[in-house]
């Protein structure tokens, strides 16, 4: 499956994306998951990308070694180029028949180089090596190198957790150094907040003056999170909103080119491809683009290079699916307004909501039914200061009223904060098959999954308050379904006895 601005290889799953950029040109290693059994061994494939929106497979990268090899399995690592025009690729080699003094599968730091342009690859064992005094043997991964320009040496972070402490707080970003890329030392670590289980793929890069640290953990939330200091040695400090998607975009590593970083990580599946399925590891990359703010803090959102591929009015009005101006008063109730008809199977919808002070929620219905009862939803919550994906009607277990979920009042994992003041926000959503992404005020991303309702209507909400449409515009590709009428109701006022439907 490869679709534009995403990308899936047929009969598997994408993990972890090692991205490395040069000449304009974007080479995505990742890690392939076929969740076959038994296991077969983990590889590196490539996939490469000029625009961010159409990727080329470039087949195996670094092959499993075999079921005896210290890197059966290649998990994650990185890339980079020495001043002799060689590549050099770094990457966690694991075998779970090989276990360290812990007794549980044993981690090592491996290593590999490419002369001819990362077409193909030399293993190095002899440069392999394990967790240095202090740290578990069973976790010393994800080794990200990176040249330290003011001291002249290279430094590998690698994901690793101290011997000793609360067994959920042992996490650390430990360091090595080298000035040759085969040889490495240990040195004081990287960053040790004794906060979380593990700092997974960790990176580091600088952005204007600041410098950003990045890393996954899956102890308070699994998501990847960020961290920001005027020194590449700290003190790292925490903003205000520090993480980049929610509970389904996972892993994100990024890349550079002209000015612009970009983020590669991956959506996650769920099992039996249903809405009340298990996450899983791996699923579809998915790519969004940092911006730096004045204060240094980042805002995330989809490149413009993805939201240009829905270019096609998706209804008869494009652009006004829902007519401008519409207005929604509940001061103590819920109303929507939806499309007369579906939405494409894929689409992007930008919705620009005017929110009236105290108003308790107010958002966008996707893949709705016609009477709007059920469907998906992504609700604004000025209140709490945030945005939630939830669904009507939520799981249910049973015919009885307490059988059904309403004390979960949105998808667990699935809320990011965000400033919500009273005023004019914008929800920018897209929609490919069962993916979606949503993002507030070009700043704040939500992906997630749709499985269980592949089709429906989309509209506009608001609970106890009012909200104006400024804008709500339905975008679709070219390839997509025959543009259909668009809905021309433009005030619903509940403050009536009777609901008033005028038409422009």
């Amino acid at each position: 499956m490869n679709q534009r601005g995403f990308s899936q290889p047929n009969g598997a799953w994408i993990g972890d994306v090692i991205p490395w950029q040069e000449d304009g040109v974007f080479h995505l290693f990742y890690l392939h998951e076929t969740r076959r059994t038994p296991k077969e061994g983990m590889p590196w494939r490539r996939l490469t990308t000029e625009n961010l929106v159409d990727f080329t497979d470039a087949g195996m990268a670094i092959a499993s070694g075999g079921p005896d090899a210290d890197d059966f399995n290649i998990y994650t690592g990185s890339i980079v180029l020495a001043a002799d025009g060689t590549h050099h690729a770094f990457y966690t080699g694991q075998n779970p028949t090989k276990v360290g003094d812990d007794g549980l599968a044993l981690q090592l730091v491996m290593h590999a180089t490419s002369v001819d342009g990362m077409d193909s690859w030399q293993r190095h064992p002899s440069h392999t090596f394990g967790a240095t005094a202090g740290y578990e043997t069973a976790d010393w991964r994800d080794p990200f190198v990176f040249w330290d320009d003011e001291a002249q040496l290279w430094r590998m972070l690698i994901t690793a957790r101290h011997t000793d402490g609360p067994a959920r707080r042992r996490g650390v970003i430990a360091q090595c150094t080298s000035t040759d890329l085969s040889t490495w030392e240990p040195a004081a670590p990287f960053w040790d907040p004794r906060r979380y289980i593990a700092h997974e793929c960790p990176e580091v890069f600088k952005m204007g003056d600041w410098w950003y640290l990045v890393s996954s953990e899956f102890s308070d939330a699994f998501t990847t999170r960020y961290r920001m200091s005027r020194s590449l040695h700290g003190p790292w400090l925490t903003p205000e909103h520090d993480t980049i998607d929610g509970r389904a975009f996972y892993a994100a590593k990024s890349a550079e080119r002209d000015g612009r970083r970009f983020f590669f990580g991956w959506i996650a599946s769920r099992e039996g491809a249903t809405d009340d399925g298990a996450w899983q590891w791996a699923g579809t990359m998915s790519v969004l683009e940092a911006e730096q703010r004045e204060d240094g803090t980042l805002a995330f959102h989809p490149p413009e290079e993805l939201r240009e591929t829905f270019s096609e009015a998706a209804f008869a009005q494009p652009g006004d699916a829902i007519a401008s101006g519409t207005l929604l008063s509940a001061p103590d109730g819920y109303r929507d307004i939806l499309t007369a008809d579906d939405a494409p199977s894929s689409f992007r919808l930008r919705a620009r909501l005017d929110i009236a002070e105290g108003t308790t929620e107010a958002g966008v219905l996707l893949r709705a039914s016609a009477d709007g009862d059920e469907g998906y939803v992504l609700r604004l919550e000025p209140k709490r200061g945030r945005l939630v994906f939830d669904r009507w009607p939520r799981r249910s277990t049973g015919t009885e009223q307490w059988q059904i979920s309403g004390d979960v009042p949105f998808a667990v994992e699935l809320e990011r904060p965000c400033r919500l003041d009273a005023g004019v926000h914008e929800l920018d959503v897209i929609v490919d098959g069962d993916l979606c992404v949503a993002t507030v005020d070009n700043a704040t991303v939500l992906s997630t999954r749709l499985y269980d309702r592949p089709s429906g209507r989309v509209g506009v909400f608001v609970g106890e308050g009012t909200v104006t449409v400024e804008e709500f515009s339905v975008f679709a590709r070219e390839s997509t379904e025959p543009a259909q009428p668009a809905a021309s109701v433009t005030e619903i006022d509940t403050t009536d006895a009777d609901l008033v439907a005028a038409t422009t």
